[in-house]
């Protein structure tokens, strides 16, 4: 895909502000065309705009995207469209840092389900404090308010026999859900018609 990019001529790229950032105006190039692609398995075709991305110091590092915009979407909302992924990954890299999205040591769906809807009430939590604060602190970040929330919340002082019986009921759980494993493997051992 780089080569065809590379091929297009400078006039068609446009330049797009996406942002205030850090570093500055973040500021990139975009090329929007219309392209027809196949439906799998089917005779159907659907029209989509192919935004291609790149650095304007370099004119290199493209990135990628489909959109399936209306026709007459202009370039430069289609570049802003496909900007807004950074905060998409952003959100992700914010819950699995400070709100636990990552930590999970379950093998069921539902709770699955339940880990993830506590981590999106804390992520929706630190959003509302980042809202509501941003005049005051504007560069209160997830990471902030995990400290703040660290060192002025209760805490229950846990002491060493607590810690024990926990770890001691984690190992039993853990050893059920070995032993509960085996016997499975097993019973399949033993089903299985000989082949």
């Amino acid at each position: 895909m780089d080569k065809w990019a590379v091929t297009q001529p400078n006039k068609s790229w446009r330049k797009v502000t996406l942002r205030d950032s850090t570093k500055g105006k973040l500021t990139y190039e975009f090329l929007a065309v219309q392209v027809w692609l196949w439906v799998k398995d089917t005779p159907e075709v659907r029209r989509w705009h192919l935004v291609i991305r790149r650095n304007p110091a370099t004119q290199s590092d493209y990135k990628y995207s489909l959109s399936n915009a209306p026709k007459g979407t202009k370039p430069k909302r289609l570049a802003y469209m496909q900007g807004q992924r950074f905060w998409i990954e952003r959100s992700f890299e914010d819950g699995k840092s400070e709100c636990g999205m990552a930590d999970y040591q379950m093998r069921g769906w539902i709770g699955w389900r339940h880990h993830m809807a506590l981590v999106k009430m804390a992520m929706f939590f630190m959003l509302k404090e980042r809202i509501e604060n941003k005049e005051e602190y504007p560069l209160l970040s997830c990471g902030d308010i995990e400290k703040l929330l660290a060192k002025f919340l209760p805490r229950r002082d846990i002491t060493t026999d607590e810690i024990i019986r926990q770890v001691k009921k984690s190992h039993d759980k853990r050893k059920a859900a070995m032993e509960s494993a085996a016997r499975v493997q097993e019973k399949r051992k033993r089903q299985k018609p000989p082949g």
